[in-house]
């Protein structure tokens, strides 16, 4: 398999040179050079199907022969060694739990396999491999926890000071050795402007070796779609129309889902639910784009004004809108929305939401609402409660235990580095760092 850039100025890369350059040299998103249909004997088989078994089938797709099935097979087996269940929320309402992995969010999920598909091909290289990660929350300590102690990678995440919560700060900020956290002086938006424009520049590409941990990596990306195929073998097939919803920033996440779905995965709506950063929801209402600076919110990791895969959703479509909306529903909403919702399905049904899972719950309910033909519908819980302990416990009234890895790195002492947000500060620090591992 082959990948060429969004922008279409780049020569085609091979896996190993996407997944170590991250981002193509005229500044686009890698896309597989074709999207490979599964076949129906795998889509029968899922019901029995492992999420390991199911990597390896669709990750085989993309990642051989460059990389070995067994290889594959063994890094699979690996990285997704924790639970994914599907929970009944309520009749034909589920919630698919993405947050049982090491830092308690998704991103576990395309964090750990790309720590071992980076690993693979940075065996052979020279001199160490930099990763850039730009995030909203739950990026950084996925990423940092996936690569803590590889050898041959060090990592920089850029996370916006004083947005983020306390608990996904500590998860990053307390990590050292080839852990780099830099706590940066802006937005996320700021943090993901930084990410691209180092990889845009000459001199650092000469001088290091870069790549990116983001979504817009397909180590990450491509990964987060064998989670949909595994939640679809959890339902019983005969059940009937289907809708998932997912709660979007930077849409690696729902993008990847779509993939699924263009890889023969039967789902017949995706919705894009977004809180009051709405550029991409707008996008889909109106067909045009109209990037902002974000707006900060109780769902932190949301918090993306500017959502970089919005490249690969237009990619994906040929930029036809009307190709979109066959099958795709956008809708926003608001900090009071969202917390109202924890409450009300905390009251109602006893289970607890984090605001990210809220947001995609409001997202398929409207929509459900819109369509009352739909008979079943998903909402990725994307995130522990417990990692938004305040606004939980103050929507629900209830306490809300941390769990004991979360819990740990509350008291050890944050280690990040402070930035202005400009890139000729984060250009020197890199610069610097190299020549120190060298």
């Amino acid at each position: 398999m082959k990948f060429y850039s969004t922008n279409r100025q780049s020569a085609l890369a091979s896996v190993r040179e996407a997944v170590l350059r991250g981002m193509p040299d005229d500044g686009g998103l890698y896309m597989p050079e074709r999207i490979p249909r599964l076949g129906k004997g795998f889509f029968e088989s899922l019901r029995r199907m492992s999420l390991p078994e199911i990597g390896v089938v669709a990750g085989r797709e993309f990642f051989s022969p460059e990389i070995p099935e067994s290889r594959l097979e063994d890094m699979f087996v690996e990285a997704l060694d924790f639970p994914v269940p599907l929970r009944e929320v309520a009749a034909g309402l589920y919630a698919l739990e993405l947050f049982h992995g090491p830092t308690l969010a998704f991103k576990d999920v395309g964090a750990r396999v790309m720590a071992r598909l980076m690993g693979y091909f940075a065996a052979d290289l020279e001199r160490e491999l930099t990763v850039l990660a730009a995030t909203s929350g739950d990026t950084g300590s996925a990423v940092a926890h996936a690569f803590y102690g590889v050898t041959g990678i060090q990592v920089a995440v850029l996370y916006p000071s004083g947005q983020i919560s306390r608990l996904q700060e500590q998860q990053i900020a307390t990590l050292d050795g080839n852990i780099i956290p830099l706590e940066m002086e802006g937005t996320f938006d700021d943090c993901q402007r930084l990410v691209k424009e180092a990889f845009l520049d000459g001199e650092l590409r000469r001088r290091c070796s870069l790549t990116s941990a983001n979504s817009i990596n397909i180590a990450r990306w491509l990964p987060q779609s064998f989670y949909y195929f595994f939640a679809k073998g959890q339902l019983d097939p005969q059940d009937g129309s289907l809708a998932v919803s997912v709660p979007s920033g930077n849409l690696g996440n729902v993008t990847a889902g779509l993939l699924a779905r263009a890889m023969g995965l039967a789902v017949d709506w995706f919705v894009v639910s977004v809180n009051s950063n709405r550029a991409a929801a707008e996008y889909l209402e109106s067909g045009e784009y109209l990037p902002r600076p974000s707006l900060r919110t109780v769902s932190n990791a949301m918090d993306v004004g500017d959502p970089s895969n919005i490249a690969r959703l237009m990619d994906l479509y040929g930029g036809r809108l009307d190709r979109m909306r066959d099958h795709i529903a956008a809708f926003g909403f608001g900090d009071e929305e969202t917390l109202g919702a924890v409450a009300s399905v905390y009251r109602d049904t006893g289970y607890v939401m984090d605001p990210h899972g809220a947001v995609g719950y409001l997202g398929l309910k409207r929509w459900r609402g819109e369509r009352p033909e739909i008979e079943r519908g998903i909402f990725l819980e994307t995130a522990h409660p417990a990692k938004f302990r305040e606004d939980v416990e103050r929507a629900t009234g209830m306490e809300v235990e941390i769990p004991e890895r979360l819990a740990a790195c509350l008291d050890k002492p944050k280690r990040a580095m402070r930035l202005p947000a400009k890139f000729s500060a984060l250009k020197e620090f890199l610069l610097e760092r190299s020549r120190d591992s060298w």
